[in-house]
């Protein structure tokens, strides 16, 4: 049985595509006030896990759950308690960015007032208020980007899971939403998917790099750090892949 605070539990996680496995029996566990810097090469099954995770992806063995609820038998129930960015987060260009969010909020089941507040406190903590009433076609890759994660936080989920999150966002942008993390992650459990290195260091608790499908680090980013000698995740990534 899962801890009591661990809000994700992954057990022999595998996933296959035909003859090729790109997720290779993988176990962790995410823990409420955890942010989890869930890190690999391209090609190394990150993204492939998180959409396993979050159920866009069936599993092909192995088991998955967050809050308690198993992916594959409480698909629903898991949704509630996930906010999602995927990996270009999709998104409907003819909306306006309010508009977007309302619809998010209506189809997440909030209505009235609530819902207006929902969708305000959204804008406000991703400094949204100069584009709401802009189509979404129109946005910087950055606002695109800071709206998706407005969808992924409306709701106040308990978990969050965020691929690349600062993807396209300037340098002030890039702190305003590591500052906006961090203030989150007291209440709960956050997995980030990142290729920056200082990213990993200012936000995340813990850091768990994949290459091949299969977990080679699992450890704090103090520890991560040591493996890189240029700073970067590139050469973390080469070392540990021959290391293993």
């Amino acid at each position: 049985m899962p801890a009591k605070n661990t809000m994700i539990s992954i057990k022999g996680l595998t996933k296959d595509f035909g003859p090729f496995r790109a997720v290779d029996n993988i176990s962790f566990d995410v823990k409420k006030g955890e942010v989890l810097g869930f890190l690999g090469p391209n090609g190394a099954g990150k993204s492939t896990t998180m959409k396993m995770v979050t159920g866009y992806l069936p599993i092909s063995d192995g088991e998955a759950s967050v809050c308690g609820f198993n992916v594959e038998d409480h698909p629903l129930e898991v949704k509630t308690k996930i906010g999602y960015l995927p990996e270009g987060a999709p998104l409907y260009g003819d909306m306006t960015t309010k508009g977007f969010l309302n619809f998010i909020a209506e189809i997440r089941g909030f209505s009235g007032d609530l819902r207006t507040k929902k969708v305000q406190s959204a804008i406000e903590k991703l400094q949204l208020m100069s584009v709401m009433n802009q189509p979404i076609d129109t946005l910087s890759k950055g606002f695109k980007r800071r709206v998706g994660f407005a969808q992924a936080i409306l709701h106040d989920p308990d978990v969050l899971i965020l691929d690349e999150p600062t993807d396209g966002l300037d340098p002030n942008q890039k702190h305003q939403v590591r500052e906006l993390i961090l203030n989150m992650a007291k209440k709960k459990a956050i997995v980030i998917s990142t290729h920056i290195l200082e990213e990993v260091e200012a936000v995340c608790t813990r850091a768990v790099i994949i290459a091949a499908g299969k977990i080679v680090f699992d450890d704090t980013p103090a520890k991560l750090k040591k493996h890189s000698s240029s700073g970067t995740l590139d050469d973390v990534f080469r070392e540990l892949t021959q290391v293993n």
